[in-house]
């Protein structure tokens, strides 16, 4: 929202030329700032409640620098996530920005600006050692999202007995983000244990025949556990923004 625009809905306000509730659907609706190679939206979490996220894989330096420079400059109150981000790009921001805390694993920058009280639990269960990275994805995302996370990894069915240890813990859980390569079979036992939604992530982990997440995608899909949504391979944001959302409903 620019400075004359922003005059032109206040005075309309004072003049009673509109009521509040329009006022607000207004600046829900207002247009974005054009930067030529990106249009930044600075009202996404005021539309949504929940913050905005920068995904840097494939993005110039530059670009990633004057987007996040622009976004915390008009949005100085709120929370910020950048995802598929490499060390190099976290140390040009935090160069001019030293609040921002790296997760080498995840490949996340945050910004953690609001202080709301965490609600809920989210369950972050990874299958194997190697799936932590895309399970810390989701991890780092349901937190800057509001909720309360655990972590619970290298509980795959190769060892059963290691997840049942935690039956009681799946039971507390709101929704739960369950996270395998290989055959893909963790979210199926899960969600066979789970009173809750069970979101799967497909990881890139394993053999030749497992088609670089291809195979367990497909298992998930196929899964007879009826509590269970699946996301894309490997895509740990979009099951931790999920789970956020199903966490912050109210019961």
């Amino acid at each position: 929202m620019n400075k004359a625009a922003l005059e032109k809905l206040l005075d309309q306000y004072k003049n009673n030329q509109i009521d509040k509730s329009n006022v607000i659907k207004k600046l829900k609706t207002l247009p974005f700032e054009n930067l030529d190679f990106a249009k930044v939206d600075h009202h996404r979490s005021l539309r949504t409640g929940y913050p905005e996220v920068i995904f840097c894989q494939g993005k110039k330096d530059i670009h990633i620098k004057k987007i996040y420079l622009s976004l915390i400059n008009q949005n100085q109150n709120q929370n910020l996530l950048l995802t598929r981000a490499n060390l190099s790009i976290f140390e040009m921001l935090f160069e001019i920005d030293q609040r921002l805390i790296y997760n080498e694993l995840a490949k996340t920058i945050s910004l953690h600006i609001s202080k709301k009280r965490k609600k809920g639990l989210v369950l972050i269960i990874s299958a194997g050692t190697a799936d932590i990275p895309v399970a810390d994805e989701a991890a780092e995302t349901a937190n800057i999202c509001g909720a309360n996370i655990e972590k619970i990894y290298d509980v795959g069915v190769a060892g059963i007995h290691r997840l049942t240890a935690y039956y009681e813990k799946i039971q507390e859980a709101r929704a739960i983000v369950a996270v395998a390569g290989m055959e893909g079979a963790l979210p199926s036992v899960v969600g066979g244990m789970a009173k809750c939604p069970v979101i799967a992530v497909p990881t890139s982990v394993g053999y030749g025949a497992h088609f670089d997440g291809l195979a367990p995608l497909l298992t998930m899909l196929n899964s007879c556990s009826s509590n269970i949504t699946v996301v894309n391979i490997d895509n740990g944001f979009g099951a931790g923004f999920n789970a956020s959302l199903i966490n912050n409903r109210d019961n």
